[in-house]
Formats: C-alpha cells, sequence, structure tokens
C-alpha cells in the first residue's frame, strides 16, 4: 500500500508542478496589467523625476501603464520596505538609489532590508554627480579661491544638506577628506529648503544634484563637478580631479529594481526595454537637462555587480562622515 503506481506518481507530479506552470505562463504573457514603481522619496527631486520620466516610455514600450507611487520617510527606508511586501511578480518596480541601496545600510543599523539579498537588479538608469555649488553673490568664483580661505579659516565656511546621511552631506564629508579642509555641515529637512538658502546666502556651498536649473539661470554659481569627467550640461564647468582634488567622485545613482525571486523572463524583458528606453533621443535630453550622465546599455548581471561593489564603496564614506541615524 506504500507503493504508488507510475500512473499515480505522474498524476502527484503534475498537480505539484501546476503552480510553477502556471508562474511561467504568466511571465510568458508579461506584462496583462498595469505596474507600479515605488519612489522611496517625495514628488519634486531628482530620484522622481527620473523615475516618472521612465514610467512614462517604460509604459509605452510595454503596452501598460507604469504608474509612479511615492513612498517617502526615513531616508527612502519607508518606500523601500513597503516594495518588499509587494509579490515578486514584476508588476511592482522600485526606483533605487546610492541612498537607498548602497549608504542606508551603514547609517541605519536596521534599515529593513537587506540591500544584497532582497533585490533582484534590472537595469542601471544613471548618475547625476555632485556639483559644488555657492550663490552668486560669493566672492568665491573658483575652487582655489574657496579652498585657500577654507584653509586659511578653519571652520569659518560652512555647507548644507538635505540631512543627516543625505548624499550632499556624504559629498561634503568627502570634500573634507579629499580636500583636507575644516568646513561645518548644516543639515536641513530636505534639500528644497537647503537650496533655498544656499540662494539667499545663508550657507556658503553646497555638494548638490538636483540644483541644474538654478546653475543654469545664474542663480548659483558651479565651482567644480564631482565626476571623473565633465558633465555635458555643464561642459565648462570642471572636476575636481582637473583641479588638483583627486578622487572627489560623489555621484548619486539610480535603478531599476524588483524583489528578489521575480521570474528571470520578467527580469530579462524589463532590461532590454529599459535598454531601448535609454537610447530614446527624447529621454536622453530630460535626463541631460537634469546633469544626468545617461547608462549605457547593460545587464542585469552588471547592475547587480555595480550595486555590490557600491554598498562596500559607501561604507568607508558613511565612516569618515561619522553619521548615524537609528
Amino acid at each position: 500500500m506504500f507503493h504508488r503506481t507510475i500512473a499515480q506518481r505522474l498524476a502527484l507530479c503534475a498537480l505539484a508542478c501546476l503552480p510553477l506552470a502556471s508562474a511561467s505562463a504568466a511571465s510568458d504573457n508579461y506584462p496583462e496589467r498595469a505596474i507600479k514603481l515605488v519612489v522611496p522619496w517625495p514628488p519634486g527631486g531628482a530620484t522622481d523625476a527620473l523615475g516618472r520620466i521612465m514610467a512614462q516610455h517604460l509604459g509605452q514600450r510595454l503596452g501598460q501603464p507604469v504608474v509612479v507611487d511615492n513612498r517617502a520617510g526615513a531616508g527612502g527606508n519607508i518606500g523601500t520596505t513597503a516594495f518588499l511586501r509587494e509579490p515578486a511578480d514584476g508588476y511592482a518596480l522600485l526606483m533605487a538609489t546610492s541612498s537607498t541601496n548602497a549608504a542606508n545600510p551603514h547609517l541605519y543599523r536596521t534599515p529593513g532590508f537587506d540591500a544584497r539579498q532582497d533585490f533582484a537588479p534590472v537595469a542601471f538608469i544613471a548618475e547625476i554627480p555632485n556639483v559644488l555649488e555657492v550663490p552668486q553673490a560669493s566672492p568665491y568664483d573658483s575652487l582655489h579661491a574657496l579652498l585657500e580661505d577654507a584653509r586659511a579659516n578653519p571652520g569659518k565656511l560652512n555647507y548644507g544638506s538635505g540631512g543627516i546621511g543625505s548624499s550632499q552631506h556624504l559629498a561634503g564629508s568627502m570634500l573634507r577628506h579629499r580636500a583636507g579642509i575644516d568646513i561645518v555641515h548644516i543639515p536641513y529637512k530636505g534639500s528644497g529648503p537647503a537650496v533655498s538658502d544656499l540662494m539667499a546666502g545663508q550657507v556658503d556651498m553646497m555638494l548638490d544634484t538636483g540644483s541644474m536649473a538654478h546653475v543654469q539661470a545664474g542663480a548659483l554659481k558651479a565651482l567644480a563637478v564631482a565626476s571623473r569627467e565633465r558633465v555635458p550640461a555643464l561642459p565648462d564647468v570642471p572636476t575636481f580631479d582637473e583641479l588638483g582634488v583627486e578622487g572627489m567622485h560623489a555621484s548619486a545613482w539610480y535603478g531599476i529594481v524588483a524583489a528578489a525571486g521575480t521570474p528571470a523572463s520578467v527580469i530579462e524583458r524589463l532590461n532590454q526595454e529599459l535598454n531601448a528606453v535609454l537610447q530614446e533621443p527624447q529621454v536622453r535630453e530630460a535626463l541631460g537637462k537634469m546633469g544626468a550622465i545617461v547608462a549605457e546599455p547593460g545587464t542585469p548581471a552588471g547592475f547587480g555587480a555595480f550595486m555590490a561593489a557600491e554598498i562596500d564603496r559607501y561604507e568607508e564614506i558613511v565612516r569618515v562622515s561619522g553619521a548615524t541615524l537609528d
């Protein structure tokens, strides 16, 4: 009685395989309904702007709407953990950033997720280098003049940021370390208020990724770009490397990830479509106006290797900053 016939065994195997067959069929027909793109930051910032551009054009290619869902709070952790409560089927995606997926694991003891295990990388989208900006009325017209004054007067100059542990804070801390200067950090509750006070001259400088329009409008002066190459949107602004502050590379990066366990066929489809979106002239122009360096077509594995390396790199950046957020 303990020995099943071959027919019984085949019937049991067929029943056991039904969920797998259903999942496979569902992924083959993907997408059959709207997709949610979780942006773990409030509307109006660079992450939101990038997310909306990608959502619009990805939806056009997939033939289904891609709806942006802003879930702000706790430095991006609230939206990221909310995303991970969604099924791993490709109908919920996340705008991953250097803050949430590289810095936060070192800033928070319990961010609510495992940056190395909980995500399935899909595609690298772009990076936006931090730009050292000063008010239009600032006496500093060059990085050399600013650093000379900072070294002669330790603690005299300050820099604003969107808060402790923000990309602006970490970039400012990196500048202190790389340039050997003593400047005071002034954290704000968001980059918007910090930029407003920068333009008003209430703070001396800021290393920001989202103020390109203010620079282009003449409200702020850009002294240096924290990237390996000059930014197309600011072709006349030199890099820190060119100006003698070597290794001052601080960029916010952005990519799209799914939840770990998402079918490989869905990941591959999304990767192909996102790579195609990034080649569209309209998209490249829109991202370029934001100061973004658009990623070249790549694989999910390549993006995954990049994210893993960034988690390692940010461990040192956060340690030097001394920032903790628990």
